[in-house]
């Protein structure tokens, strides 16, 4: 009884490790990326992920005059690309409910998306939620690390 366990383990194991995927290690077929800093698209046309959050304003969740440039590259890759769809993550500093930062976030995701939709992106290429202050960019309770996390980044 013990050799029949024994030899089914085996049988099991073989099968279980011929069954895992191999990794290429010559990098034959692997890419390199650039990215143009001058307006930080990438080469594949993707918005940078340095381009990727646009900032808020304390308790507010309007999309400022430094985040239009943002918006305006996303939504000149997303009219190029209708294919291509984002997830909008509202973020928010660390004052604050809980409730009241998850529905500031999910307001700053909206009105990310509402600024794209008015440049032309198509309403079923995005989604937006909150993360509330969840996702901190920024660790530290200063004026500058809330600064960096009020923000709602734009993910492909």
């Amino acid at each position: 009884m013990k050799t029949i366990v024994k030899y089914s383990l085996l049988i099991s194991s073989i099968a279980l490790f011929s069954a895992c995927s191999t990794v290429k290690l010559d990098g034959s077929d692997q890419q390199v990326k650039t990215v143009d800093v001058t307006n930080g698209i990438g080469a594949d046309g993707v918005p940078a992920p340095a381009a990727r959050s646009v900032y808020f304003d304390l308790d507010s969740y309007i999309v400022r005059a430094d985040g239009q440039p943002v918006v305006n590259a996303h939504a000149e890759f997303l009219n190029k690309n209708r294919g291509q769809r984002i997830l909008i993550q509202g973020n928010t500093d660390e004052r604050g409910t809980a409730e009241y930062n998850l529905a500031l976030g999910q307001r700053r995701s909206e009105a990310v998306r509402q600024a794209l939709a008015l440049r032309g992106v198509q309403t079923n290429q995005m989604e937006a939620v909150s993360l509330g202050k969840e996702k901190p960019k920024a660790t530290g309770s200063n004026e500058a690390a809330w600064a960096e996390n009020r923000r709602a980044d734009i993910v492909y």
